[in-house]
């Protein structure tokens, strides 16, 4: 159960496996890895909503990355049968499978992970090269569409600058609303020294942002 994962709902958090990305400070690689086996089927998960009924309210789909999963859709539709809200967290990079989920109305809420300033995306998602229009179209579905939604970005000490925040926010300026979560280390995360930036620098960058998108808001920030 989680009251932070889907804004406004009361929810329950479904993790897939597989990612196209590879960045070196997510919290979920052993999803990203293969080490995490599935611990249910959809058969199971619809059978665990239908007991919770009355509990939560919706759920929120999460990862890995879950665009990635052709049968998607069919899952939702399962999901919302029992009768509760559905919430997206995506890294953008399946624009076609998310303007298919946009288009047939399947989910309240979509959350789109905003990596770095274009020059530094494929670094920071690790990998060595990256189709930045396939971004940029997830970015203009969700901005020119009727589904809820919010850009987000885990900052990162070595990855991120004033700069590249001056960047983002050209890049998706007139946003609805933009998060900026701190780094926060863990078992799971696959490399060392990374850092999470000071208060001071999170707050800065928060500035930066609320020039671009009024409605920017700190997470993990006490």
């Amino acid at each position: 159960m989680t009251l932070l994962d889907f804004p406004g709902v009361v929810a329950c958090t479904v993790f897939l496996g597989g990612c196209d990305f590879r960045c070196p400070f997510c919290h979920n690689f052993e999803l990203i890895d293969g080490t995490a086996q599935p611990i249910m089927d959809d058969g199971e998960l619809i059978s665990f909503l239908e007991s919770r009924k009355g509990l939560i309210e919706g759920v929120a789909i999460t990862g890995g990355e879950p665009c990635l999963h052709s049968d998607l859709p069919e899952l939702i539709n399962k999901i919302r049968a029992v009768g509760y809200k559905v919430k997206l967290d995506t890294n953008g990079y399946h624009p076609e499978m998310l303007k298919r989920i946009l288009d047939e109305k399947l989910v309240d809420y979509v959350a789109m992970d905003i990596k770095n300033s274009e020059e530094k995306y494929a670094l920071t998602c690790g990998i060595e090269a990256i189709d930045f229009e396939k971004i940029k179209k997830s970015m203009s579905y969700l901005m020119t569409g009727d589904t809820d939604y919010e850009f987000r970005t885990t900052v990162i000490s070595e990855l991120h600058s004033e700069d590249d925040f001056e960047k983002i926010g050209e890049m998706i300026k007139g946003a609805k609303r933009y998060f900026l979560q701190r780094f926060t280390d863990r078992e799971t995360v696959p490399y060392g020294n990374l850092s999470a930036p000071s208060f001071d620098e999170m707050y800065k960058y928060a500035e930066i942002m609320k020039k671009y998108i009024p409605e920017t808001q700190l997470r993990g920030v006490e």
